[in-house]
């Protein structure tokens, strides 16, 4: 089973870009070993994403949803097989519309505990205005605690045009966060790309 993220931790997330119905990933850890696996579903208006521990899909790892359709401020729950509660992300709905992407991370008590934000000035305005030559500014963001706090992890696009790939690097071992919401906070950002792709 999973636990705290620790500093030095290291996750990959991979997803094929040209495919037709839908979408697979798999989550890597740091030794190329497959901890999670998720086939996504096309034409969802509500998002409900499963991450299984393998491609069998026997045992199920964490469950993303929203009760809301509409994306555009939408609160996304990560939850255990068991249906606990994990934490919660919104995205800043305008700001990440138009300017950079913002996700706030909320624990279950409802508190924010972190801030996940994209990075760069010129990169994320040529990937939403920019067309096809977004493809060579690759995604960074920068997990912080709470608002503006200690710089916890980082999520990096990797460019590849056939695979989308995100690699995620924990920097602090003090961090509220612990695996799955890592895993989650990846997985949304991953399956929110591509569906803008």
């Amino acid at each position: 089973m999973l636990g705290r993220a620790r500093r030095g931790d290291r996750y990959t997330l991979r997803r094929k870009v040209l495919t037709v119905f839908g979408a697979s990933f798999q989550v890597l850890d740091a030794e190329g070993r497959v901890i999670g696996f998720c086939r996504q579903k096309a034409f969802e208006f509500r998002e409900d994403i499963r991450i299984y521990t393998d491609e069998t899909k026997s045992s199920e790892l964490l469950r993303l949803w929203t009760k809301q359709v509409i994306d555009i401020g939408a609160r996304y729950e990560v939850h255990t097989p068991e249906g606990d509660l994990v934490c919660s992300l919104q995205q800043s709905g305008i700001k990440s519309s138009f300017v950079r992407d913002e996700w706030k991370v909320f624990d279950p008590e409802d508190s924010q505990i972190a801030t996940i934000t994209e990075r760069g000035a010129v990169a994320p305005f040529v990937r939403r205005y920019g067309g096809s030559a977004a493809m060579i500014f690759p995604q960074r963001y920068h997990l912080n605690r709470g608002a503006k706090g200690d710089h916890i992890a980082t999520f990096r696009q990797h460019f590849n045009p056939l695979i989308f790939k995100m690699g995620v690097a924990v920097h602090r071992d003090d961090s509220p966060l612990d695996e799955l919401s890592l895993i989650g906070a990846v997985a949304l950002i991953a399956a929110i790309e591509g569906r803008q792709s």
